[in-house]
């Protein structure tokens, strides 16, 4: 039996009392709760990652619902096929091989135990890959509905070409290695230029390091780390520093802001200096300098760029103010009239009329899932300094290895980091110029004394 799962949770029942048929997830959707290394292994949904989904086991759920004393959800063992992937969506045609119907459990830890699931991750619509065996899993349930251990037996059989299927390999656009400044200036030269886009870069450490913004980061078990708290984290930083974000006119100039200081956002820097995210592929703290960095190349059709007063930056921005129930509860796939009627999306359009009180009460429902370029206001000497740009992630975003319609991506692997560290210093770039506040300042003289007297 395979190593690894399908688990498809939806919160609407009609999703799984039908015995057959077409089932849909929001790209947004896709992978939460899956180790990490198989979530970034499967992310581009290319032919060989839809090969591996349609070749595991899969089982299709309804989200927990409490009773007192009880807890119950619909479980339907089977198989997909025909999958088709979108720009932001995903469907699949799903065969029922077992009906479990209605599967009552003594409390929730149960059945948190039967998919070795978190509790959170029972009330939540998506679609994970799970590591484990899914005969362990029809066995349970086998016990629980014992009318069906006939069919359970029949699927408990071994299957060896299964087991070996193996998640494909993660699938980057590499176009180059550089142990230079010259090495790393001469593979930008060869990049194909692209008429009407702009150039934007981006430094990793690490080259395995994610392509995300740090609110959409997931622990271990694939569960997010601080998106269920976006609201209460900006609130908190606001409440504690009012008087530092009196200035900014916009959600979106908060959130440049908050990311200054480090608070997870929905924004993801991007540099218009390739030598600047150079610096940032080297410069490793607590990193060891000997572990490959990465410069991330982003080719962005001029029509996908945005200025900070852009009426869709203060759409996606303002999503910050909602709770995770009401992010939740947005219904992108509805008609706008629809759309707008809704309770989350009142609740939207309340914040972006609180800083453009001229704003249309339509809001375009598929624009809050982009991926913008978000040119800022440069009214802080880090984003002078670094010439940066962000990319803005909307509602359930998600931005695969090879980029999307309008964004091109490709990667250059950068070694030898102490010796480019070396030569951008005596180009100017470093952590004093790069960093320009006077902590950061200071940090980079102390270094540089010591190192000039071989300490």
């Amino acid at each position: 039996m395979s190593e690894n799962f399908n688990y498809i949770a939806f919160g609407a029942r009609e999703m799984v009392e039908n015995p057959d048929g077409l089932i849909g997830m929001t790209r947004g959707r896709m992978f939460e709760y899956t180790p990490s290394d198989i979530a970034k292994r499967l992310e581009n949904l290319d032919t060989s990652s839809i090969l591996f989904l349609e070749s595991i086991p899969t089982f299709i759920c309804t989200e927990i619902e409490r009773t007192k004393g009880s807890a119950s959800m619909l479980i339907k063992y089977g198989r997909i096929e025909n999958t088709k992937v979108d720009q932001k969506d995903v469907s699949t045609s799903f065969t029922t091989i077992i009906d479990f119907g209605n599967v009552a459990f003594p409390d929730i830890e149960a059945a948190r135990q039967l998919f070795d699931a978190s509790g959170f991750q029972l009330y939540r619509t998506h679609w994970a890959v799970r590591a484990g065996d899914a005969n362990q899993i029809l066995a349970r349930l086998g016990q629980i509905k014992p009318e069906l251990s006939e069919e359970v037996r029949a699927q408990l059989i071994p299957d060896e070409a299964t087991k070996s299927t193996e998640p494909p390999p993660r699938s980057k656009k590499l176009i180059g290695t550089a142990d230079s400044v010259e090495q790393f200036l001469q593979i930008l030269y060869r990049l194909e230029a692209k008429e009407e886009t702009e150039t934007f870069f981006r430094g990793h450490e690490n080259s395995q390091f994610e392509l995300t913004p740090s609110l959409f980061r997931r622990g271990a078990d694939g569960g997010w780390q601080f998106l269920p708290s976006e609201d209460r984290l900006c609130k908190e930083l606001l409440i504690a520093h009012y008087d530092d974000f009196q200035s900014d006119q916009y959600c979106f100039d908060r959130l440049v802001r908050m990311q200054h200081y480090r608070l997870p956002t929905r924004l993801l820097d991007i540099s218009s200096n390739p030598l600047v995210a150079l610096f940032f592929a080297c410069h490793s703290d607590p990193e060891p300098l000997e572990i490959d960095g990465e410069v991330i190349i982003f080719q962005i059709k001029e029509e996908s760029m945005k200025y900070y007063d852009s009426d869709t930056v203060s759409c996606i921005s303002n999503i910050s103010n909602l709770t995770y129930e009401q992010k939740n509860s947005l219904d992108p796939n509805l008609e706008t009239e629809e759309f707008n009627t809704t309770e989350s999306a009142l609740k939207l359009l309340h914040h972006i009329k609180s800083e453009k009180g001229f704003f249309e009460a339509r809001i375009a429902p598929d624009d809050l899932r982009s991926i913008i370029c978000v040119k800022a206001k440069r009214n802080n000497t880090r984003i002078k300094s670094q010439s940066g740009a962000f990319l803005l992630f909307g509602h359930e975003a998600t931005l695969p290895e090879y980029g999307q319609d309008g964004i091109a991506i490709s990667r250059v692997t950068i070694r030898n980091k102490r010796a480019i560290l070396d030569q951008l210093n005596s180009l100017n770039i470093n952590a004093m110029s790069v960093y320009p506040s006077i902590d950061q300042t200071a940090v980079h003289l102390r270094a540089r004394y010591l190192a000039s007297q071989g300490r």
